[in-house]
């Protein structure tokens, strides 16, 4: 009776083993299944990036911007759609350098003709020259400043 259970036992031990190498010829040897790809491209994973910590700078001196004020504004315009933007919105009209911004631009309106500038607009003109529309706060008058500058 005793030998009876023993074998028993072992019989069902040695049946949970070849269900689990079974199991195992079905899933694969392999530990590590691949992931299936389903898109075309592969896309890196996004990884740690550390800022940069130079030991000397690159450049000894800062690149200054080469424009100064007079070299922001090279003249002001004074044909007819220029006027009647000075009676009408209270602005004024210059052409200046094309690489100023219009945070320098208004800079140089109001450093060099000591007013007040509302805004700024500009535009590229197919000849290549850059045009700003510098408007004034309402306490001054566009037609004073454009008479002191020499525009009328």
């Amino acid at each position: 009776m005793w030998l009876h259970i023993n074998l028993m036992v072992k019989k069902s031990e040695a049946v949970a083993k070849a269900k689990g190498a079974a199991k195992a010829v079905k899933k694969g040897t392999a530990s590590h299944s691949h992931k299936k790809r389903t898109q075309v491209r592969f896309r890196r994973p996004a990884t740690q990036t550390t800022k940069r910590v130079p030991k000397f700078p690159r450049r000894s001196i800062k690149k200054e911007t080469a424009l100064d004020h007079f070299a922001v504004i090279k003249y002001p315009l004074n044909s007819e759609k220029a006027m009647s933007l000075v009676e009408k919105t209270n602005t004024l009209t210059f052409i200046v350098d094309p690489k100023a911004t219009k945070a320098e631009i208004k800079k140089a309106v109001e450093t060099l003709h000591k007013i007040h500038v509302q805004s700024v607009n500009t535009l590229m003109r197919p000849d290549g020259k850059k045009k700003a529309y510098v408007k004034l706060t309402p306490e001054q008058e566009a037609l004073e400043v454009a008479s002191k500058i020499g525009i009328i």
